[in-house]
Formats: C-alpha cells, sequence, structure tokens
C-alpha cells in the first residue's frame, strides 16, 4: 500500500469538497476512480478525508493558532487542505510519525501548491508539532 497515492486522492477530494461544496461521498469515488487507487489505497483515502471532516472544526482551529498571520479563508485552498489532513494524520491517527506525515504535507505542497506553499506548510506543521505533539508524546 502507497499512503501517499491514497494521502494525494484525499487532497484532491478535500479540495472538491471545500471549494465546489460537493458531496464528500461522490468527491471521494470519483478521486478514487480517477486515480485508479488499490483497494488499500482508496480505503486510506476515505480514512483521511472521513478522519478530516469529522474533526475540521478542532483541526481548522489548531491550524489557525498556528498560521501566525494567516486566516483560514486567506490560505491557498490546497495548503490549507494539505495542513488539515498533516494535522489528522499527527495529532489524531497516529499510523504515521509525525515527521513522516510532515515530510509527505510538503511534498504534496511542492506538487500542488505554489512557489511559497511547502515553506507555509512545513512552518505551520514545525509550530504545531512542537508544541502540540511534543506535549502528547
Amino acid at each position: 500500500m502507497s499512503r501517499r497515492a491514497g494521502r494525494e486522492s484525499a487532497l484532491k477530494a478535500l479540495f472538491q469538497i471545500d471549494v465546489g461544496k460537493c458531496d464528500w461521498d461522490l468527491s471521494v469515488e470519483n478521486t478514487v476512480v480517477a486515480d485508479g487507487l488499490s483497494s488499500a489505497d482508496a480505503a486510506y483515502c476515505r480514512e483521511l478525508v472521513r478522519g478530516v471532516l469529522a474533526n475540521r472544526k478542532a483541526i481548522d482551529e489548531l491550524i489557525s493558532s498556528y498560521a501566525i498571520d494567516w486566516t483560514l479563508d486567506r490560505m491557498a485552498n490546497v495548503d490549507r487542505n494539505i495542513l488539515r489532513i498533516a494535522v489528522f494524520e499527527s495529532i489524531y491517527q497516529h499510523l504515521v510519525p509525525v515527521g513522516v506525515a510532515i515530510n509527505e504535507a510538503v511534498e504534496l505542497a511542492k506538487v500542488y501548491g505554489d512557489e511559497e506553499s511547502s515553506k507555509f506548510v512545513n512552518g505551520v506543521l514545525g509550530a504545531i508539532a512542537r508544541s502540540e505533539v511534543g506535549e502528547k508524546h
């Protein structure tokens, strides 16, 4: 199983849900089919999307508290959803080490974000990891 493929598809689905206000089931299924995911990767994509959506209010509050001088509305849609996935993986899911979740988020930002996205994502997630995750582990 490649969590990276599931993570990438989850980003695409969350983007559709966030920007297009699409139904989450439909967004996930369309993305899974379009990306040709294996059943394991599709399951991971679904788990990420469900988890982010179920915890979105708390995740967004956490991101907002560490994204100095940035509101969620001002963030690029891609960056916001990459951060949501990484926070879910780091704080709620615990299947991958925090450093791996951050690295994967930075890599997604390099591919899908603009030239500053990877730095922004790394900075916000680094601050969250030092303060929030460090206290719990």
